[in-house]
């Protein structure tokens, strides 16, 4: 069997877990139980719809280009009117 034919097979059972569950809840009520079992079941739904989209493969999105960043120090003049964090520039008080 493919994954295809799986997963198709794997969502039909799920529709008939659904079906089952809501003839439960129409005989049983909604308490805490069935609720939790509802609750499980579309869980269960969703994760079997992310499989069928991760099974399709991955998106084709390109991939971003990369920056080379040079090992040599930086220019010292860069920092001379910065600020240090938290302390200020160098030449005020704080208030």
């Amino acid at each position: 069997m493919s994954v295809h034919d799986d997963l198709t097979s794997v969502q039909r059972a799920v529709d008939d877990l659904m079906r089952s569950v809501g003839r439960l809840e129409q005989q049983l009520g909604g308490g805490l139980e069935v609720r939790r079992v509802r609750t499980d079941a579309d869980h269960l739904r969703e994760s079997v719809a992310l499989l069928r989209v991760a099974s399709e493969g991955p998106a084709t999105a390109p991939r971003p280009s990369l920056v080379t960043i040079s090992d040599a120090p930086y220019d010292i003049t860069l920092w001379t009117d910065s600020d240090d964090e938290g302390l200020g520039a160098r030449d005020r008080h704080a208030p």
